[in-house]
């Protein structure tokens, strides 16, 4: 039997599911998450911050991946829903949370050695806004990931996941395939590397 999804909604805006897509039980799903979870440890090693702004932390997924870091750690995300599931899933001294919509991003007062921001760009109304944000407080790098369609939405409609939408997930707005999502980064970073993984795309980034 197919299970069921049902999007949390607050403040009228899909803040998240009612399955957490990382914790799967299905064998291959479980090694293409493992395979985005390697890429993001290797990126970040890569750069061994002192400072991390993760933008759009949701449920702390990754947040767990940057903890085990000796970096500073500052979360946002727009839901205090969300918020309170990230917090009670991360335990690391060097960790706070805030509610913050990327739009909102401060240079003054939001900096960071190393900006992650993870799964968000494809729920933004105006994606280059978000990106712009992102590029005035990432110092000097970033990290971002999207689905890569259309092999997100495919994958989720054969596993019968988000049937009526044709495999589109709540709150999905944007759809880029690998070469767009490049073309889109670009406008803003210079990109320093592209993990092509399913069925995501993951670049490190760093402000031109």
């Amino acid at each position: 039997m197919n299970q069921k999804h049902f999007p949390l909604i607050e403040d009228g805006i899909v803040v998240g599911t009612g399955s957490n897509k990382y914790e799967m039980k299905n064998p291959v799903g479980r090694y293409l998450l493992y395979q985005f979870d390697q890429a993001i440890t290797e990126l970040v090693s890569q750069i061994n911050p002192k400072s991390i702004l993760e933008v759009g932390c949701g449920e702390g997924h990754v947040t767990q991946i940057l903890s085990k870091t000796n970096a500073s750690l500052h979360c946002t995300d727009i839901s205090d829903k969300i918020l309170d599931i990230a917090k009670s899933r991360v335990n690391y001294s060097r960790l706070s949370f805030e509610k913050k919509s990327i739009y909102d991003l401060q240079k003054a007062t939001d900096q960071a050695n190393l900006v992650v921001c993870c799964e968000v760009l494809e729920h933004l109304e105006h994606p280059q806004v978000g990106l712009e944000k992102l590029a005035s407080v990432a110092l000097p790098y970033c990290i971002l990931s999207v689905p890569r369609e259309p092999i997100f939405r495919t994958l989720n409609f054969l596993r019968g996941a988000y049937f009526t939408e044709f495999g589109n997930s709540p709150g999905h707005i944007q759809h880029w395939s690998r070469g767009g999502f490049i073309k889109l980064v670009k406008t803003k970073f210079e990109i320093l590397s592209v993990k092509s993984l399913l069925p995501w795309t993951v670049i490190l980034a760093q402000t031109k």
